[in-house]
């Protein structure tokens, strides 16, 4: 057999027993290659402790929005602009599995119905409990606000610290991201969208 040959039936072999390895095993092979001992005391229940951790992480995978709604949608008479900020999340970075964590801010405008305030926050963490960028993560709030109510428009704007920047790389302690996404009349009218980001923008004394 040919040195490509082995080397692709290796790694076959290698795929299948991981694919057959519970995940605690998985930690526990991870803690022994960065040089630990998994077997140790402190060490002993890890594995088990990090696979209930990245459940509980990574839950909004087996989330959907219409499930975290149930059906809290409400005709109303009104058509000035919904607003819930400082919306706390965490997430988990795709590039580095590092939290990065901050505020959201969320507003819509209703076109005859208005969502339960208490189900903008359920629709962030939906998103936020994946592996994401911040960058996705605020289009797909915006987007899921958009679907679930058909209002006149959607704003969305996500600040946040990221532990890939502040723990490794460039550690930048101060530094924090920003980012934003306008849908509707928040696109399209200058003063729907300067009085969204009037409205969430930290107050100076």
């Amino acid at each position: 057999m040919s040195t490509k040959g082995t080397v692709e039936v290796l790694a076959a072999q290698e795929n299948v027993t991981l694919r057959s390895a519970s995940m605690q095993q998985i930690y526990a092979e991870l803690l022994s290659r960065v040089g630990e001992d998994p077997t140790r005391d402190g060490l002993l229940r890890t594995p088990e402790r990090m696979e209930k951790a990245m459940a509980f992480l990574t839950k909004g995978y087996h989330q959907t929005v219409e499930e975290v709604l149930h059906e809290a949608l409400f005709d109303v008479d009104y058509d000035e602009m919904v607003i819930v900020k400082d919306i706390e999340f965490y997430s988990l970075c795709e590039h580095h599995l590092l939290p990065f964590f901050g505020r959201a801010h969320v507003a819509y405008v209703p076109n005859g119905k208005v969502l339960g305030l208490s189900k903008l926050p359920r629709i962030v963490d939906v998103f936020a409990r994946r592996l994401q960028v911040q960058e996705r993560l605020t289009q797909q709030i915006a987007e899921a606000v958009q679907e679930a109510v058909n209002p006149q428009g959607v704003g969305v704007v996500l600040e946040a610290e990221h532990l890939c920047m502040m723990m490794r790389g460039v550690e930048k302690q101060r530094s924090s991201t920003v980012t934003s996404s306008m849908l509707g009349v928040f696109k399209t009218q200058l003063q729907t969208r300067n009085e969204f980001l009037s409205l969430v923008r930290p107050q100076r004394g």
